[in-house]
């Protein structure tokens, strides 16, 4: 089963966004193991260790990565998994973004648009993402 990691900064403060974070990781839960890194968002320096200190395939959310689909993603991911990558973590940084020096300890970088979104929000749209990927990979109902 392939292990998920999201590192991100801040926490959720907002029920409604709690709720919706503990819906995905429940469905998440038939097809990866999935954790959550919580790291305060003035803390640059537990960013920095969180995502080196990972070994696996890192994949930096930031503005000027590459857009993918739905079904892009599902392929990327799956890919990975057949690639012998059984640990993938995507990264979600504060208010300022993330440094380029964290981008850098990255292999890839992943825009979900042009638009700059809350990093809470981001953590929502992120989990609803990967589960419509696997439920793609693994030819569930869900997508349409």
């Amino acid at each position: 089963m392939l292990n998920v990691k999201i590192i991100c900064c801040g926490t959720l403060k907002e029920s409604y966004l709690k709720d919706a974070v503990k819906e995905y990781e429940k469905r998440l839960s038939a097809f990866c193991k999935l954790s959550i890194t919580e790291i305060k968002e003035d803390s640059p320096n537990a960013t920095y260790s969180a995502v080196s200190s990972f070994k696996g395939y890192k994949i930096a959310l930031c503005i000027e990565g590459d857009m993918l689909s739905s079904e892009q993603l599902a392929d990327s991911i799956n890919t990975l998994a057949i690639d012998g990558n059984s640990d993938i973590a995507f990264i979600i940084g504060g208010s300022d973004g993330i440094s380029e020096e964290i981008k850098k300890m990255c292999q890839k970088r992943l825009s979900f648009s042009r638009m700059t979104f809350p990093h809470q929000l981001m953590r929502v749209i992120l989990l609803e993402q990967i589960y419509r990927a696997f439920t793609i990979i693994n030819h569930k109902q869900y997508h349409k």
